[in-house]
């Protein structure tokens, strides 16, 4: 689609867009620990520059809370300056990845270590909320009232606006016109009403400074292009649409080294925004060039409101952000599904949520799916039987592969067998170099007995498997 064959939809999506995003650009910053302009900026940088160099249209692109989570260590031990530098690390190695056509990957994780993934990124936002909670007074829990029923039943009145975008504005003017004591966004940090400029993280160019800022460049290189390709799989699904993963991949890489010159945080794909920029009328890069570049208007422009926002208002749309991001049909699913994949889900939840790390978490589940769908695959069964010819027939059913090769010779009874036996492939599909191995061994003990062995209905893949390989077979056919 190109760029301006949709413009109005676009555009006003794009604004849409640019509106919620100041909220959690905000309460993202608040949740690595770094100003509020950190986060602004990054979400500006990321915008505009995916616009141009991403592989999905209409997909948005700016801070994001599963990035900000693996952040917090590295602000508080070391300071902005490495977090800079940090994400520039980050997209140099999104950029390789994309190289590598690690997109093609992600076709590997399966859909239950997906939804751990979502769970465990909503839980760990509602417990970013917490701290905000000690020692809090009764209006912040009044605040946080109002601002919840405000997103929650204004849609049911207009969808024209974003209903947690009203909340905020009118919790602020609440806030304002009672001079409510309240902390506000201006507590957390100052909000400077000036472009961001290019600035090259001061940070000393040397070894160790790179041992410090690879522990995190790795998690969040892998965490953003984790989180941006499941992005642009279930917008592909909205919009019925196909876009480049590694392209995507790529474009990631360039705009978290933008980001990071210009004094922002490491981000990538959101879902919520992307859902809403696609629900809202967004089909083109268009809407995600103006959902940047009306962000920064709303900076440059509206910075002095902004500081305002009280941080009750912030707490609740993220409360709002994780209940959204978590999915409840899953709880209702768990009986009916697999014991398997429930607890590759389970698993993928507990460690994220242990480690505060969604790497770990999506490896983790990744590498239990493969050892369950590998024993799965290891069942192994043979029927025999003796045709009227006088010969002993095995017919094998099951995938031959390194797993199940002990247990494929095992189903033989060679002693007993009459001198002509024939192994009955139809049913089975041979994998590997361990497989072809299995076979051989089977066939050689038979011909220490004298016996004949013939092998039968392999399919054209095993076939040619073995004949690259080479069988100690006296005859197949």
């Amino acid at each position: 689609m190109g760029w301006f064959s949709n413009v109005r939809a676009d555009v006003l999506a794009g604004v849409t867009v640019a509106l919620a995003l100041i909220p959690e650009a905000i309460a993202f910053s608040i949740i690595a620990g770094v100003d509020p302009m950190v986060g602004l900026y990054a979400s500006f940088c990321m915008a505009v520059t995916i616009a141009f160099v991403g592989g999905r249209p209409a997909m948005i692109s700016a801070a994001t809370g599963a990035m900000a989570l693996l952040m917090v260590t590295l602000v508080k031990e070391h300071g902005l300056e490495y977090l800079f530098a940090a994400t520039i690390l980050t997209g140099i190695l999104q950029f390789l990845m994309g190289v590598c056509k690690i997109g093609r990957l992600m076709t590997f994780v399966p859909h239950s270590v997906v939804i751990g993934f979502v769970n465990a990124l909503a839980i760990l936002i509602f417990m970013a909320q917490l701290p905000h909670f000690v020692e809090a007074s009764w209006v912040m829990y009044v605040m946080l009232a109002g601002t919840l029923a405000i997103i929650y039943l204004l849609p049911r009145l207009t969808k024209a606006v974003p209903s947690a975008l009203v909340a905020i504005i009118v919790m602020t003017v609440i806030a304002m016109l009672a001079g409510l004591d309240l902390r506000t966004v201006g507590d957390m940090g100052e909000i400077t009403r000036a472009l961001p400029l290019f600035h090259a993280p001061s940070v000393p160019l040397t070894l160790e400074t790179l041992w410090i800022i690879l522990p995190y460049s790795f998690p969040l290189a892998l965490v953003g292009i984790l989180e941006s390709l499941m992005t642009a799989a279930i917008l592909d699904e909205m919009t019925d649409t196909r876009s480049s993963k590694n392209r995507e991949v790529k474009g990631q890489g360039i705009a978290n080294v933008v980001t990071g010159f210009f004094g922002g945080m490491a981000g990538c794909a959101m879902i919520g925004q992307s859902v809403i920029n696609v629900k809202s009328g967004g089909r083109g890069r268009l809407s995600t060039l103006v959902a940047g570049v009306f962000l920064l208007f709303l900076i440059l422009v509206l910075g002095d409101v902004v500081k305002q926002i009280p941080m009750a208002a912030l707490v609740g749309v993220m409360v709002m952000v994780s209940i959204g991001t978590f999915d409840w049909q899953s709880i209702r699913d768990i009986r009916k599904i697999p014991l398997g994949d429930a607890a590759v889900m389970i698993t993928t939840v507990i460690i994220v949520v242990a480690t505060h790390d969604l790497a770990k978490g999506v490896i983790a589940g990744v590498i239990l799916s493969a050892l369950i769908f590998g024993w799965r695959m290891s069942r192994l069964s043979s029927t025999s039987y003796v045709s009227e010819t006088g010969e002993k027939v095995y017919v094998i059913s099951g995938q031959l592969f390194f797993g199940t090769m002990s247990h494929f010779v095992e189903q033989f009874t060679i002693t007993d067998d009459p001198e002509q036996v024939i192994i009955d492939f139809s049913r089975s599909h041979v994998w590997d170099h361990s497989a072809v191995t299995a076979i051989s061994k089977v066939i050689l003990k038979y011909r220490q007995m004298d016996k004949h062995v013939v092998i039968t209905g392999l399919n054209e893949e095993s076939k040619r498997l073995i004949d690259r390989i080479g069988i100690s077979a006296p005859s197949s056919h």
